[in-house]
């Protein structure tokens, strides 16, 4: 192993900024957050990163698949994590274990050092990450770890920690994040669970045709149960439920759940009679109570909790 130095994250920064790196946030699964680097449009490699990671309405319990040590082609330097926590040879200077004694050799830094946000677990973790290779170079785009948030929590967002240099490339030039504040936003569903018909919604693969734009601004259902089955208005004089929402509804006519290929026909959110049919009578005689019926006319709070199903 190469000779440890000791100052990789603390003397990059005096340059100016002036490349771009981005942070992204994805959950990979049920509550477990990636964080992936992006910084394929430079010419330098990034030599460090320091960034603040923030939970809303609960807390940060973990943080996993992160390089550990130097010349893996990842960022295995934890500056914050050196003391005590690494065993370095007395003779030769090098690194003879990475694995933490006492504490763990992570990429928190410790809630006790300057503007570092906390510890695990808890609401804001400050990390700090750095490459140092012979030949095993990082590259410009990969992941750098996870974190394991609590059920609790709604939002994730990822800020430059600036006392540490924020983002920091091989010729010492401080990066800029774009955007400068990355976040992840818990996906709730857009039409509620508290609906006796919500399992249906979720066998038919939870179409937003069901769903109302209050809960989702991608919905096109705040007239479906009102026999509005392609989510437009028709013609010159904009009916709301006309011919084309007939023929939806013809489509799918006599289908049960397991054949029905446009849930949206399904305006009474309803399986009908012994065999169970989830596009027939009733779904018609929605379609004609509201025939040739313009926004001004209905409601338009299908998929809501005010007008549950």
């Amino acid at each position: 192993m190469r000779k440890m130095i000791l100052t990789l994250a603390v003397v990059l920064l005096a340059a100016p900024a002036w490349a771009t790196v981005t942070i992204e946030l994805e959950e990979i699964s049920d509550g477990v957050i990636q964080i992936g680097y992006n910084a394929t449009s430079e010419t330098e490699l990034v030599r460090a990163f320091a960034l603040n990671i923030v939970a809303t309405d609960g807390n940060i319990t973990g943080i996993d698949d992160y390089s550990v040590g130097d010349d893996n082609g990842g960022y295995g330097i934890f500056p914050g994590s050196f003391a005590d926590n690494i065993t370095v040879n007395p003779t030769t200077g090098q690194v003879d274990s990475w694995v933490g004694n006492p504490d763990p050799y992570t990429p928190v830094a410790p809630a006790g050092d300057p503007d570092a946000l906390g510890d695990i677990p808890g609401p804001a973790i400050t990390i700090e990450m750095g490459s140092l290779y012979a030949t095993a170079a990082p590259a410009k785009t990969g992941v750098l770890c996870t974190i394991t948030i609590d059920e609790n929590v709604t939002k994730v967002c990822v800020t430059g920690n600036a006392i540490r240099g924020n983002v920091v490339l091989e010729n010492a030039a401080e990066a800029t994040m774009s955007p400068a504040e990355v976040c992840w936003n818990k996906i709730t569903d857009c039409f509620p669970s508290g609906f006796t018909t919500y399992a249906d919604w979720v066998l038919y693969g939870k179409p937003l045709c069901w769903c109302n734009t209050a809960n989702d601004p991608l919905a096109t259902g705040n007239y479906q149960c009102d026999g509005d089955g392609d989510g437009k208005t028709e013609g010159a004089l904009k009916y709301r439920v006309f011919s084309k929402d007939l023929g939806v509804m013809v489509s799918q006519w006599k289908k049960k759940i397991a054949e029905v290929t446009d849930p949206c026909a399904d305006f009474d959110h309803k399986a009908e009679g012994a065999l169970k049919y989830r596009v027939f009578s009733k779904d018609l005689g929605v379609l004609v109570a509201k025939w040739k019926k313009k926004d001004v006319d209905l409601p338009g709070n299908c998929g809501t909790l005010a007008r549950p199903e």
